[in-house]
């Protein structure tokens, strides 16, 4: 119970940090390149996913015919 506690004071003082820190100039920058590399990264994710999708449809497609 008492780690439990820790984990949900940590989360908290990360979001207030993170607050405060999105205040400043520098800040906003830092956040905004994290929030376009992390889009990036899961548009990466979804193309790779639909991909290999339907490669395995053409597949499957290909045995049944």
């Amino acid at each position: 119970m008492k780690n439990l506690l820790w984990l949900i004071l940590g989360i908290a003082g990360g979001f207030v940090l993170a607050h405060e820190v999105n205040k400043t100039q520098e800040g906003r920058r830092f956040f905004t390149e994290v929030d376009a590399k992390a889009r990036e990264f899961g548009a990466a994710v979804a193309d790779g996913y639909h991909q290999r999708e339907a490669e395995l449809r053409n597949a499957i497609d290909e045995v049944l015919d």
